[in-house]
């Protein structure tokens, strides 16, 4: 009862900060209010973690490095999710409740402040429902999403780049039923879901919807590699955990380079960053399909020693893998021609660098991941680091 009634002055601590704080200048004076009441809230009531983010919040928005519009709204994003989650639900309507209530928060706070910032919205709420699902058993993770709220919103505010409205409503909306189409088909969990969604807005936004379809070519092969042979590969334990739906890290281990280079095409328009794309995408395909098909294909060979190891070792490569990986870079890469994002030339160029990715994976595999320095994620994320820089290496070095 005691947290309920904490909670309650918190929401009300919120909205009084958010209608006050354009009136009460300077920021420092009306950071003052919100830490004195946040230490009220800490003494007398169970709202430990929320006044700590709300303290977090005023000190930032006081020292002039968070600007009022980011202050107020993550303000209303952290309110409006404790309220909805105090049940305790975790489900996929739990999520749709908070995304829908936190856009109206963020839409009325928009027109109350005159500051029309749609792309910021979404992805400050796709960021913070993101954030909800992957940390929401930590209760001390309030402060984290509070910042990354918060800075996700600076930084795309930061950017300044322009984008359609109507463009954006169709990422928005392609992107989310591409990741609940992925839940349901259990290919995905519900943080995969999101985080799957993030990256598909990104790309339609800062690139176009053909750089959507490239990369849901490779969740499209990646799925059907995963499900080849599962049983078998169940039997060996090797399979892909949780029935072969992948989460968050999966996700941007194999998603988030790719995101990076079309938010930099975005920016600056360069073809060096179409093959980053392409080469992080073969990458991540090659890479997935040679360790889910690759495996069936007999005992293995150490990649650094090219000793026989036991199937499903890290760093063990078969002819089969190596074959796969050039099928599954080579699916992308005319995927990527077909759609008119890249040239013959460059379809070389970045189907080599999905093989020379795959081998760093199996490199890394093999050196760190088994001496325990990376996970699993960390292998796959400087494999397609590793393949899309060779690929952007070798794009200039041949000067295409």
């Amino acid at each position: 009862m005691e947290r309920h009634h904490g909670l309650l002055l918190a929401g009300i601590l919120a909205f009084f900060s958010i209608i006050i704080a354009p009136l009460l200048q300077p920021a420092w004076l009306m950071a003052l209010v919100v830490i004195f009441f946040s230490l009220v809230l800490y003494r007398f009531f169970e709202t430990k973690y929320i006044s700590y983010s709300f303290f977090v919040l005023a000190a930032l928005y006081g020292l002039g490095l968070l600007p009022l519009f980011f202050f107020s709204c993550t303000l209303a994003i952290l309110v409006v999710g404790e309220i909805v989650f105090g049940t305790g639900a975790d489900d996929l309507n739990t999520y749709l409740y908070y995304i829908i209530s936190t856009a109206w928060a963020a839409v009325l706070l928009m027109v109350y402040l005159h500051k029309f910032v749609p792309l910021t919205i979404i992805f400050g709420l796709v960021v913070a429902v993101l954030l909800k699902v992957i940390l929401l058993k930590y209760e001390d993770s309030l402060v984290i999403e509070a910042l990354g709220i918060a800075m996700t919103m600076y930084l795309i505010d930061e950017l300044n780049y322009k984008a359609d409205l109507q463009m954006v409503v169709i990422a928005v909306i392609v992107a989310f039923a591409f990741g609940y189409f992925a839940f349901r088909f259990k290919t995905a969990d519900l943080s995969g879901l999101f985080s799957a969604a993030l990256i598909g807005i990104i790309l339609i936004v800062f690139a176009d919807a053909r750089w959507f379809f490239i990369m849901l070519a490779f969740f499209i092969l990646g799925s059907i590699s995963t499900r080849y042979k599962y049983d078998f590969k169940r039997k060996l334990g090797i399979e892909q955990g949780h029935s072969g739906a992948r989460g968050y890290r999966n996700v941007f281990a194999n998603g988030i380079v790719a995101a990076a280079a079309a938010v930099l095409y975005g920016v600056f328009v360069r073809p060096e960053f179409i093959i980053l794309y392409i080469g992080c995408v073969a990458t991540a395909t090659a890479d997935t399909m040679a360790s889910e098909i690759g495996v069936t294909g007999g005992t293995p060979h150490m990649i650094t020693t090219m000793k026989k190891v036991p199937i499903g070792t890290n760093g063990g490569i078969t002819i089969t893998g190596e074959l796969i990986a050039f099928v599954g870079a080579s699916i992308v890469c005319l995927v990527a021609l077909l759609l008119n994002v890249i040239t013959p030339e460059m379809v070389l160029v970045c189907t080599i660098a999905g093989i020379v990715g795959t081998n760093i994976d199996s490199i890394v595999g093999a050196t760190l991941e088994n001496h325990g320095f990376v996970g699993n994620a960390g292998t796959n994320l400087l494999a397609t680091i590793g393949g899309g820089i060779f690929a952007v290496w070798l794009f200039l070095f041949l000067k295409i």
